[in-house]
């Protein structure tokens, strides 16, 4: 506690300086509702580059991007109103384990994982094609 001097009365006054602290409203607003995880423009540029040979071959028609708070979801789908064929998903939790980038298919099996986007994304290379039994 300070003594202050109060202009009005000419008296000092008692001053509790210890519960005025500063906030910075952005800070305070990401940390009660964080940005969602999203891709970058290196990112969505390469994976663009792989749907776009893919829709030129016909295997795929439509895409959806999700920012979710804990990962970015690329879905791609051969007709927009099914389950997604494959996810192209950035997860930075997992950046320092097994990667954050991965590549899932229609029944939920990881096909490839790791550290590098472009290196995930070789698995499309194969040309992978859903078969109809």
């Amino acid at each position: 506690m300070t003594d202050q001097p109060d202009l009005r009365h000419g008296e000092s006054r008692s001053v509790d300086n210890s519960s005025s602290v500063v906030v910075d409203l952005r800070e305070y607003k990401q940390s009660k509702d964080p940005l969602p995880v999203t891709f970058h423009r290196r990112e969505l540029d390469a994976i663009l580059w792989i749907y776009g040979r893919m829709v030129g071959d016909g295997e795929w028609r439509d895409y959806a991007i999700d920012h979710l708070k804990d990962r970015a979801v690329f879905s791609v789908f051969k007709r927009s109103g099914e389950m997604p064929l494959f996810r192209i998903e950035k997860n930075p939790k997992l950046a320092a384990k097994q990667g954050a980038y991965s590549v899932i298919s229609v029944n939920g099996t990881i096909l490839k994982r790791g550290h590098e986007l472009n290196q995930v994304l070789k698995v499309f290379d194969k040309a992978l094609k859903l078969v109809d039994k």
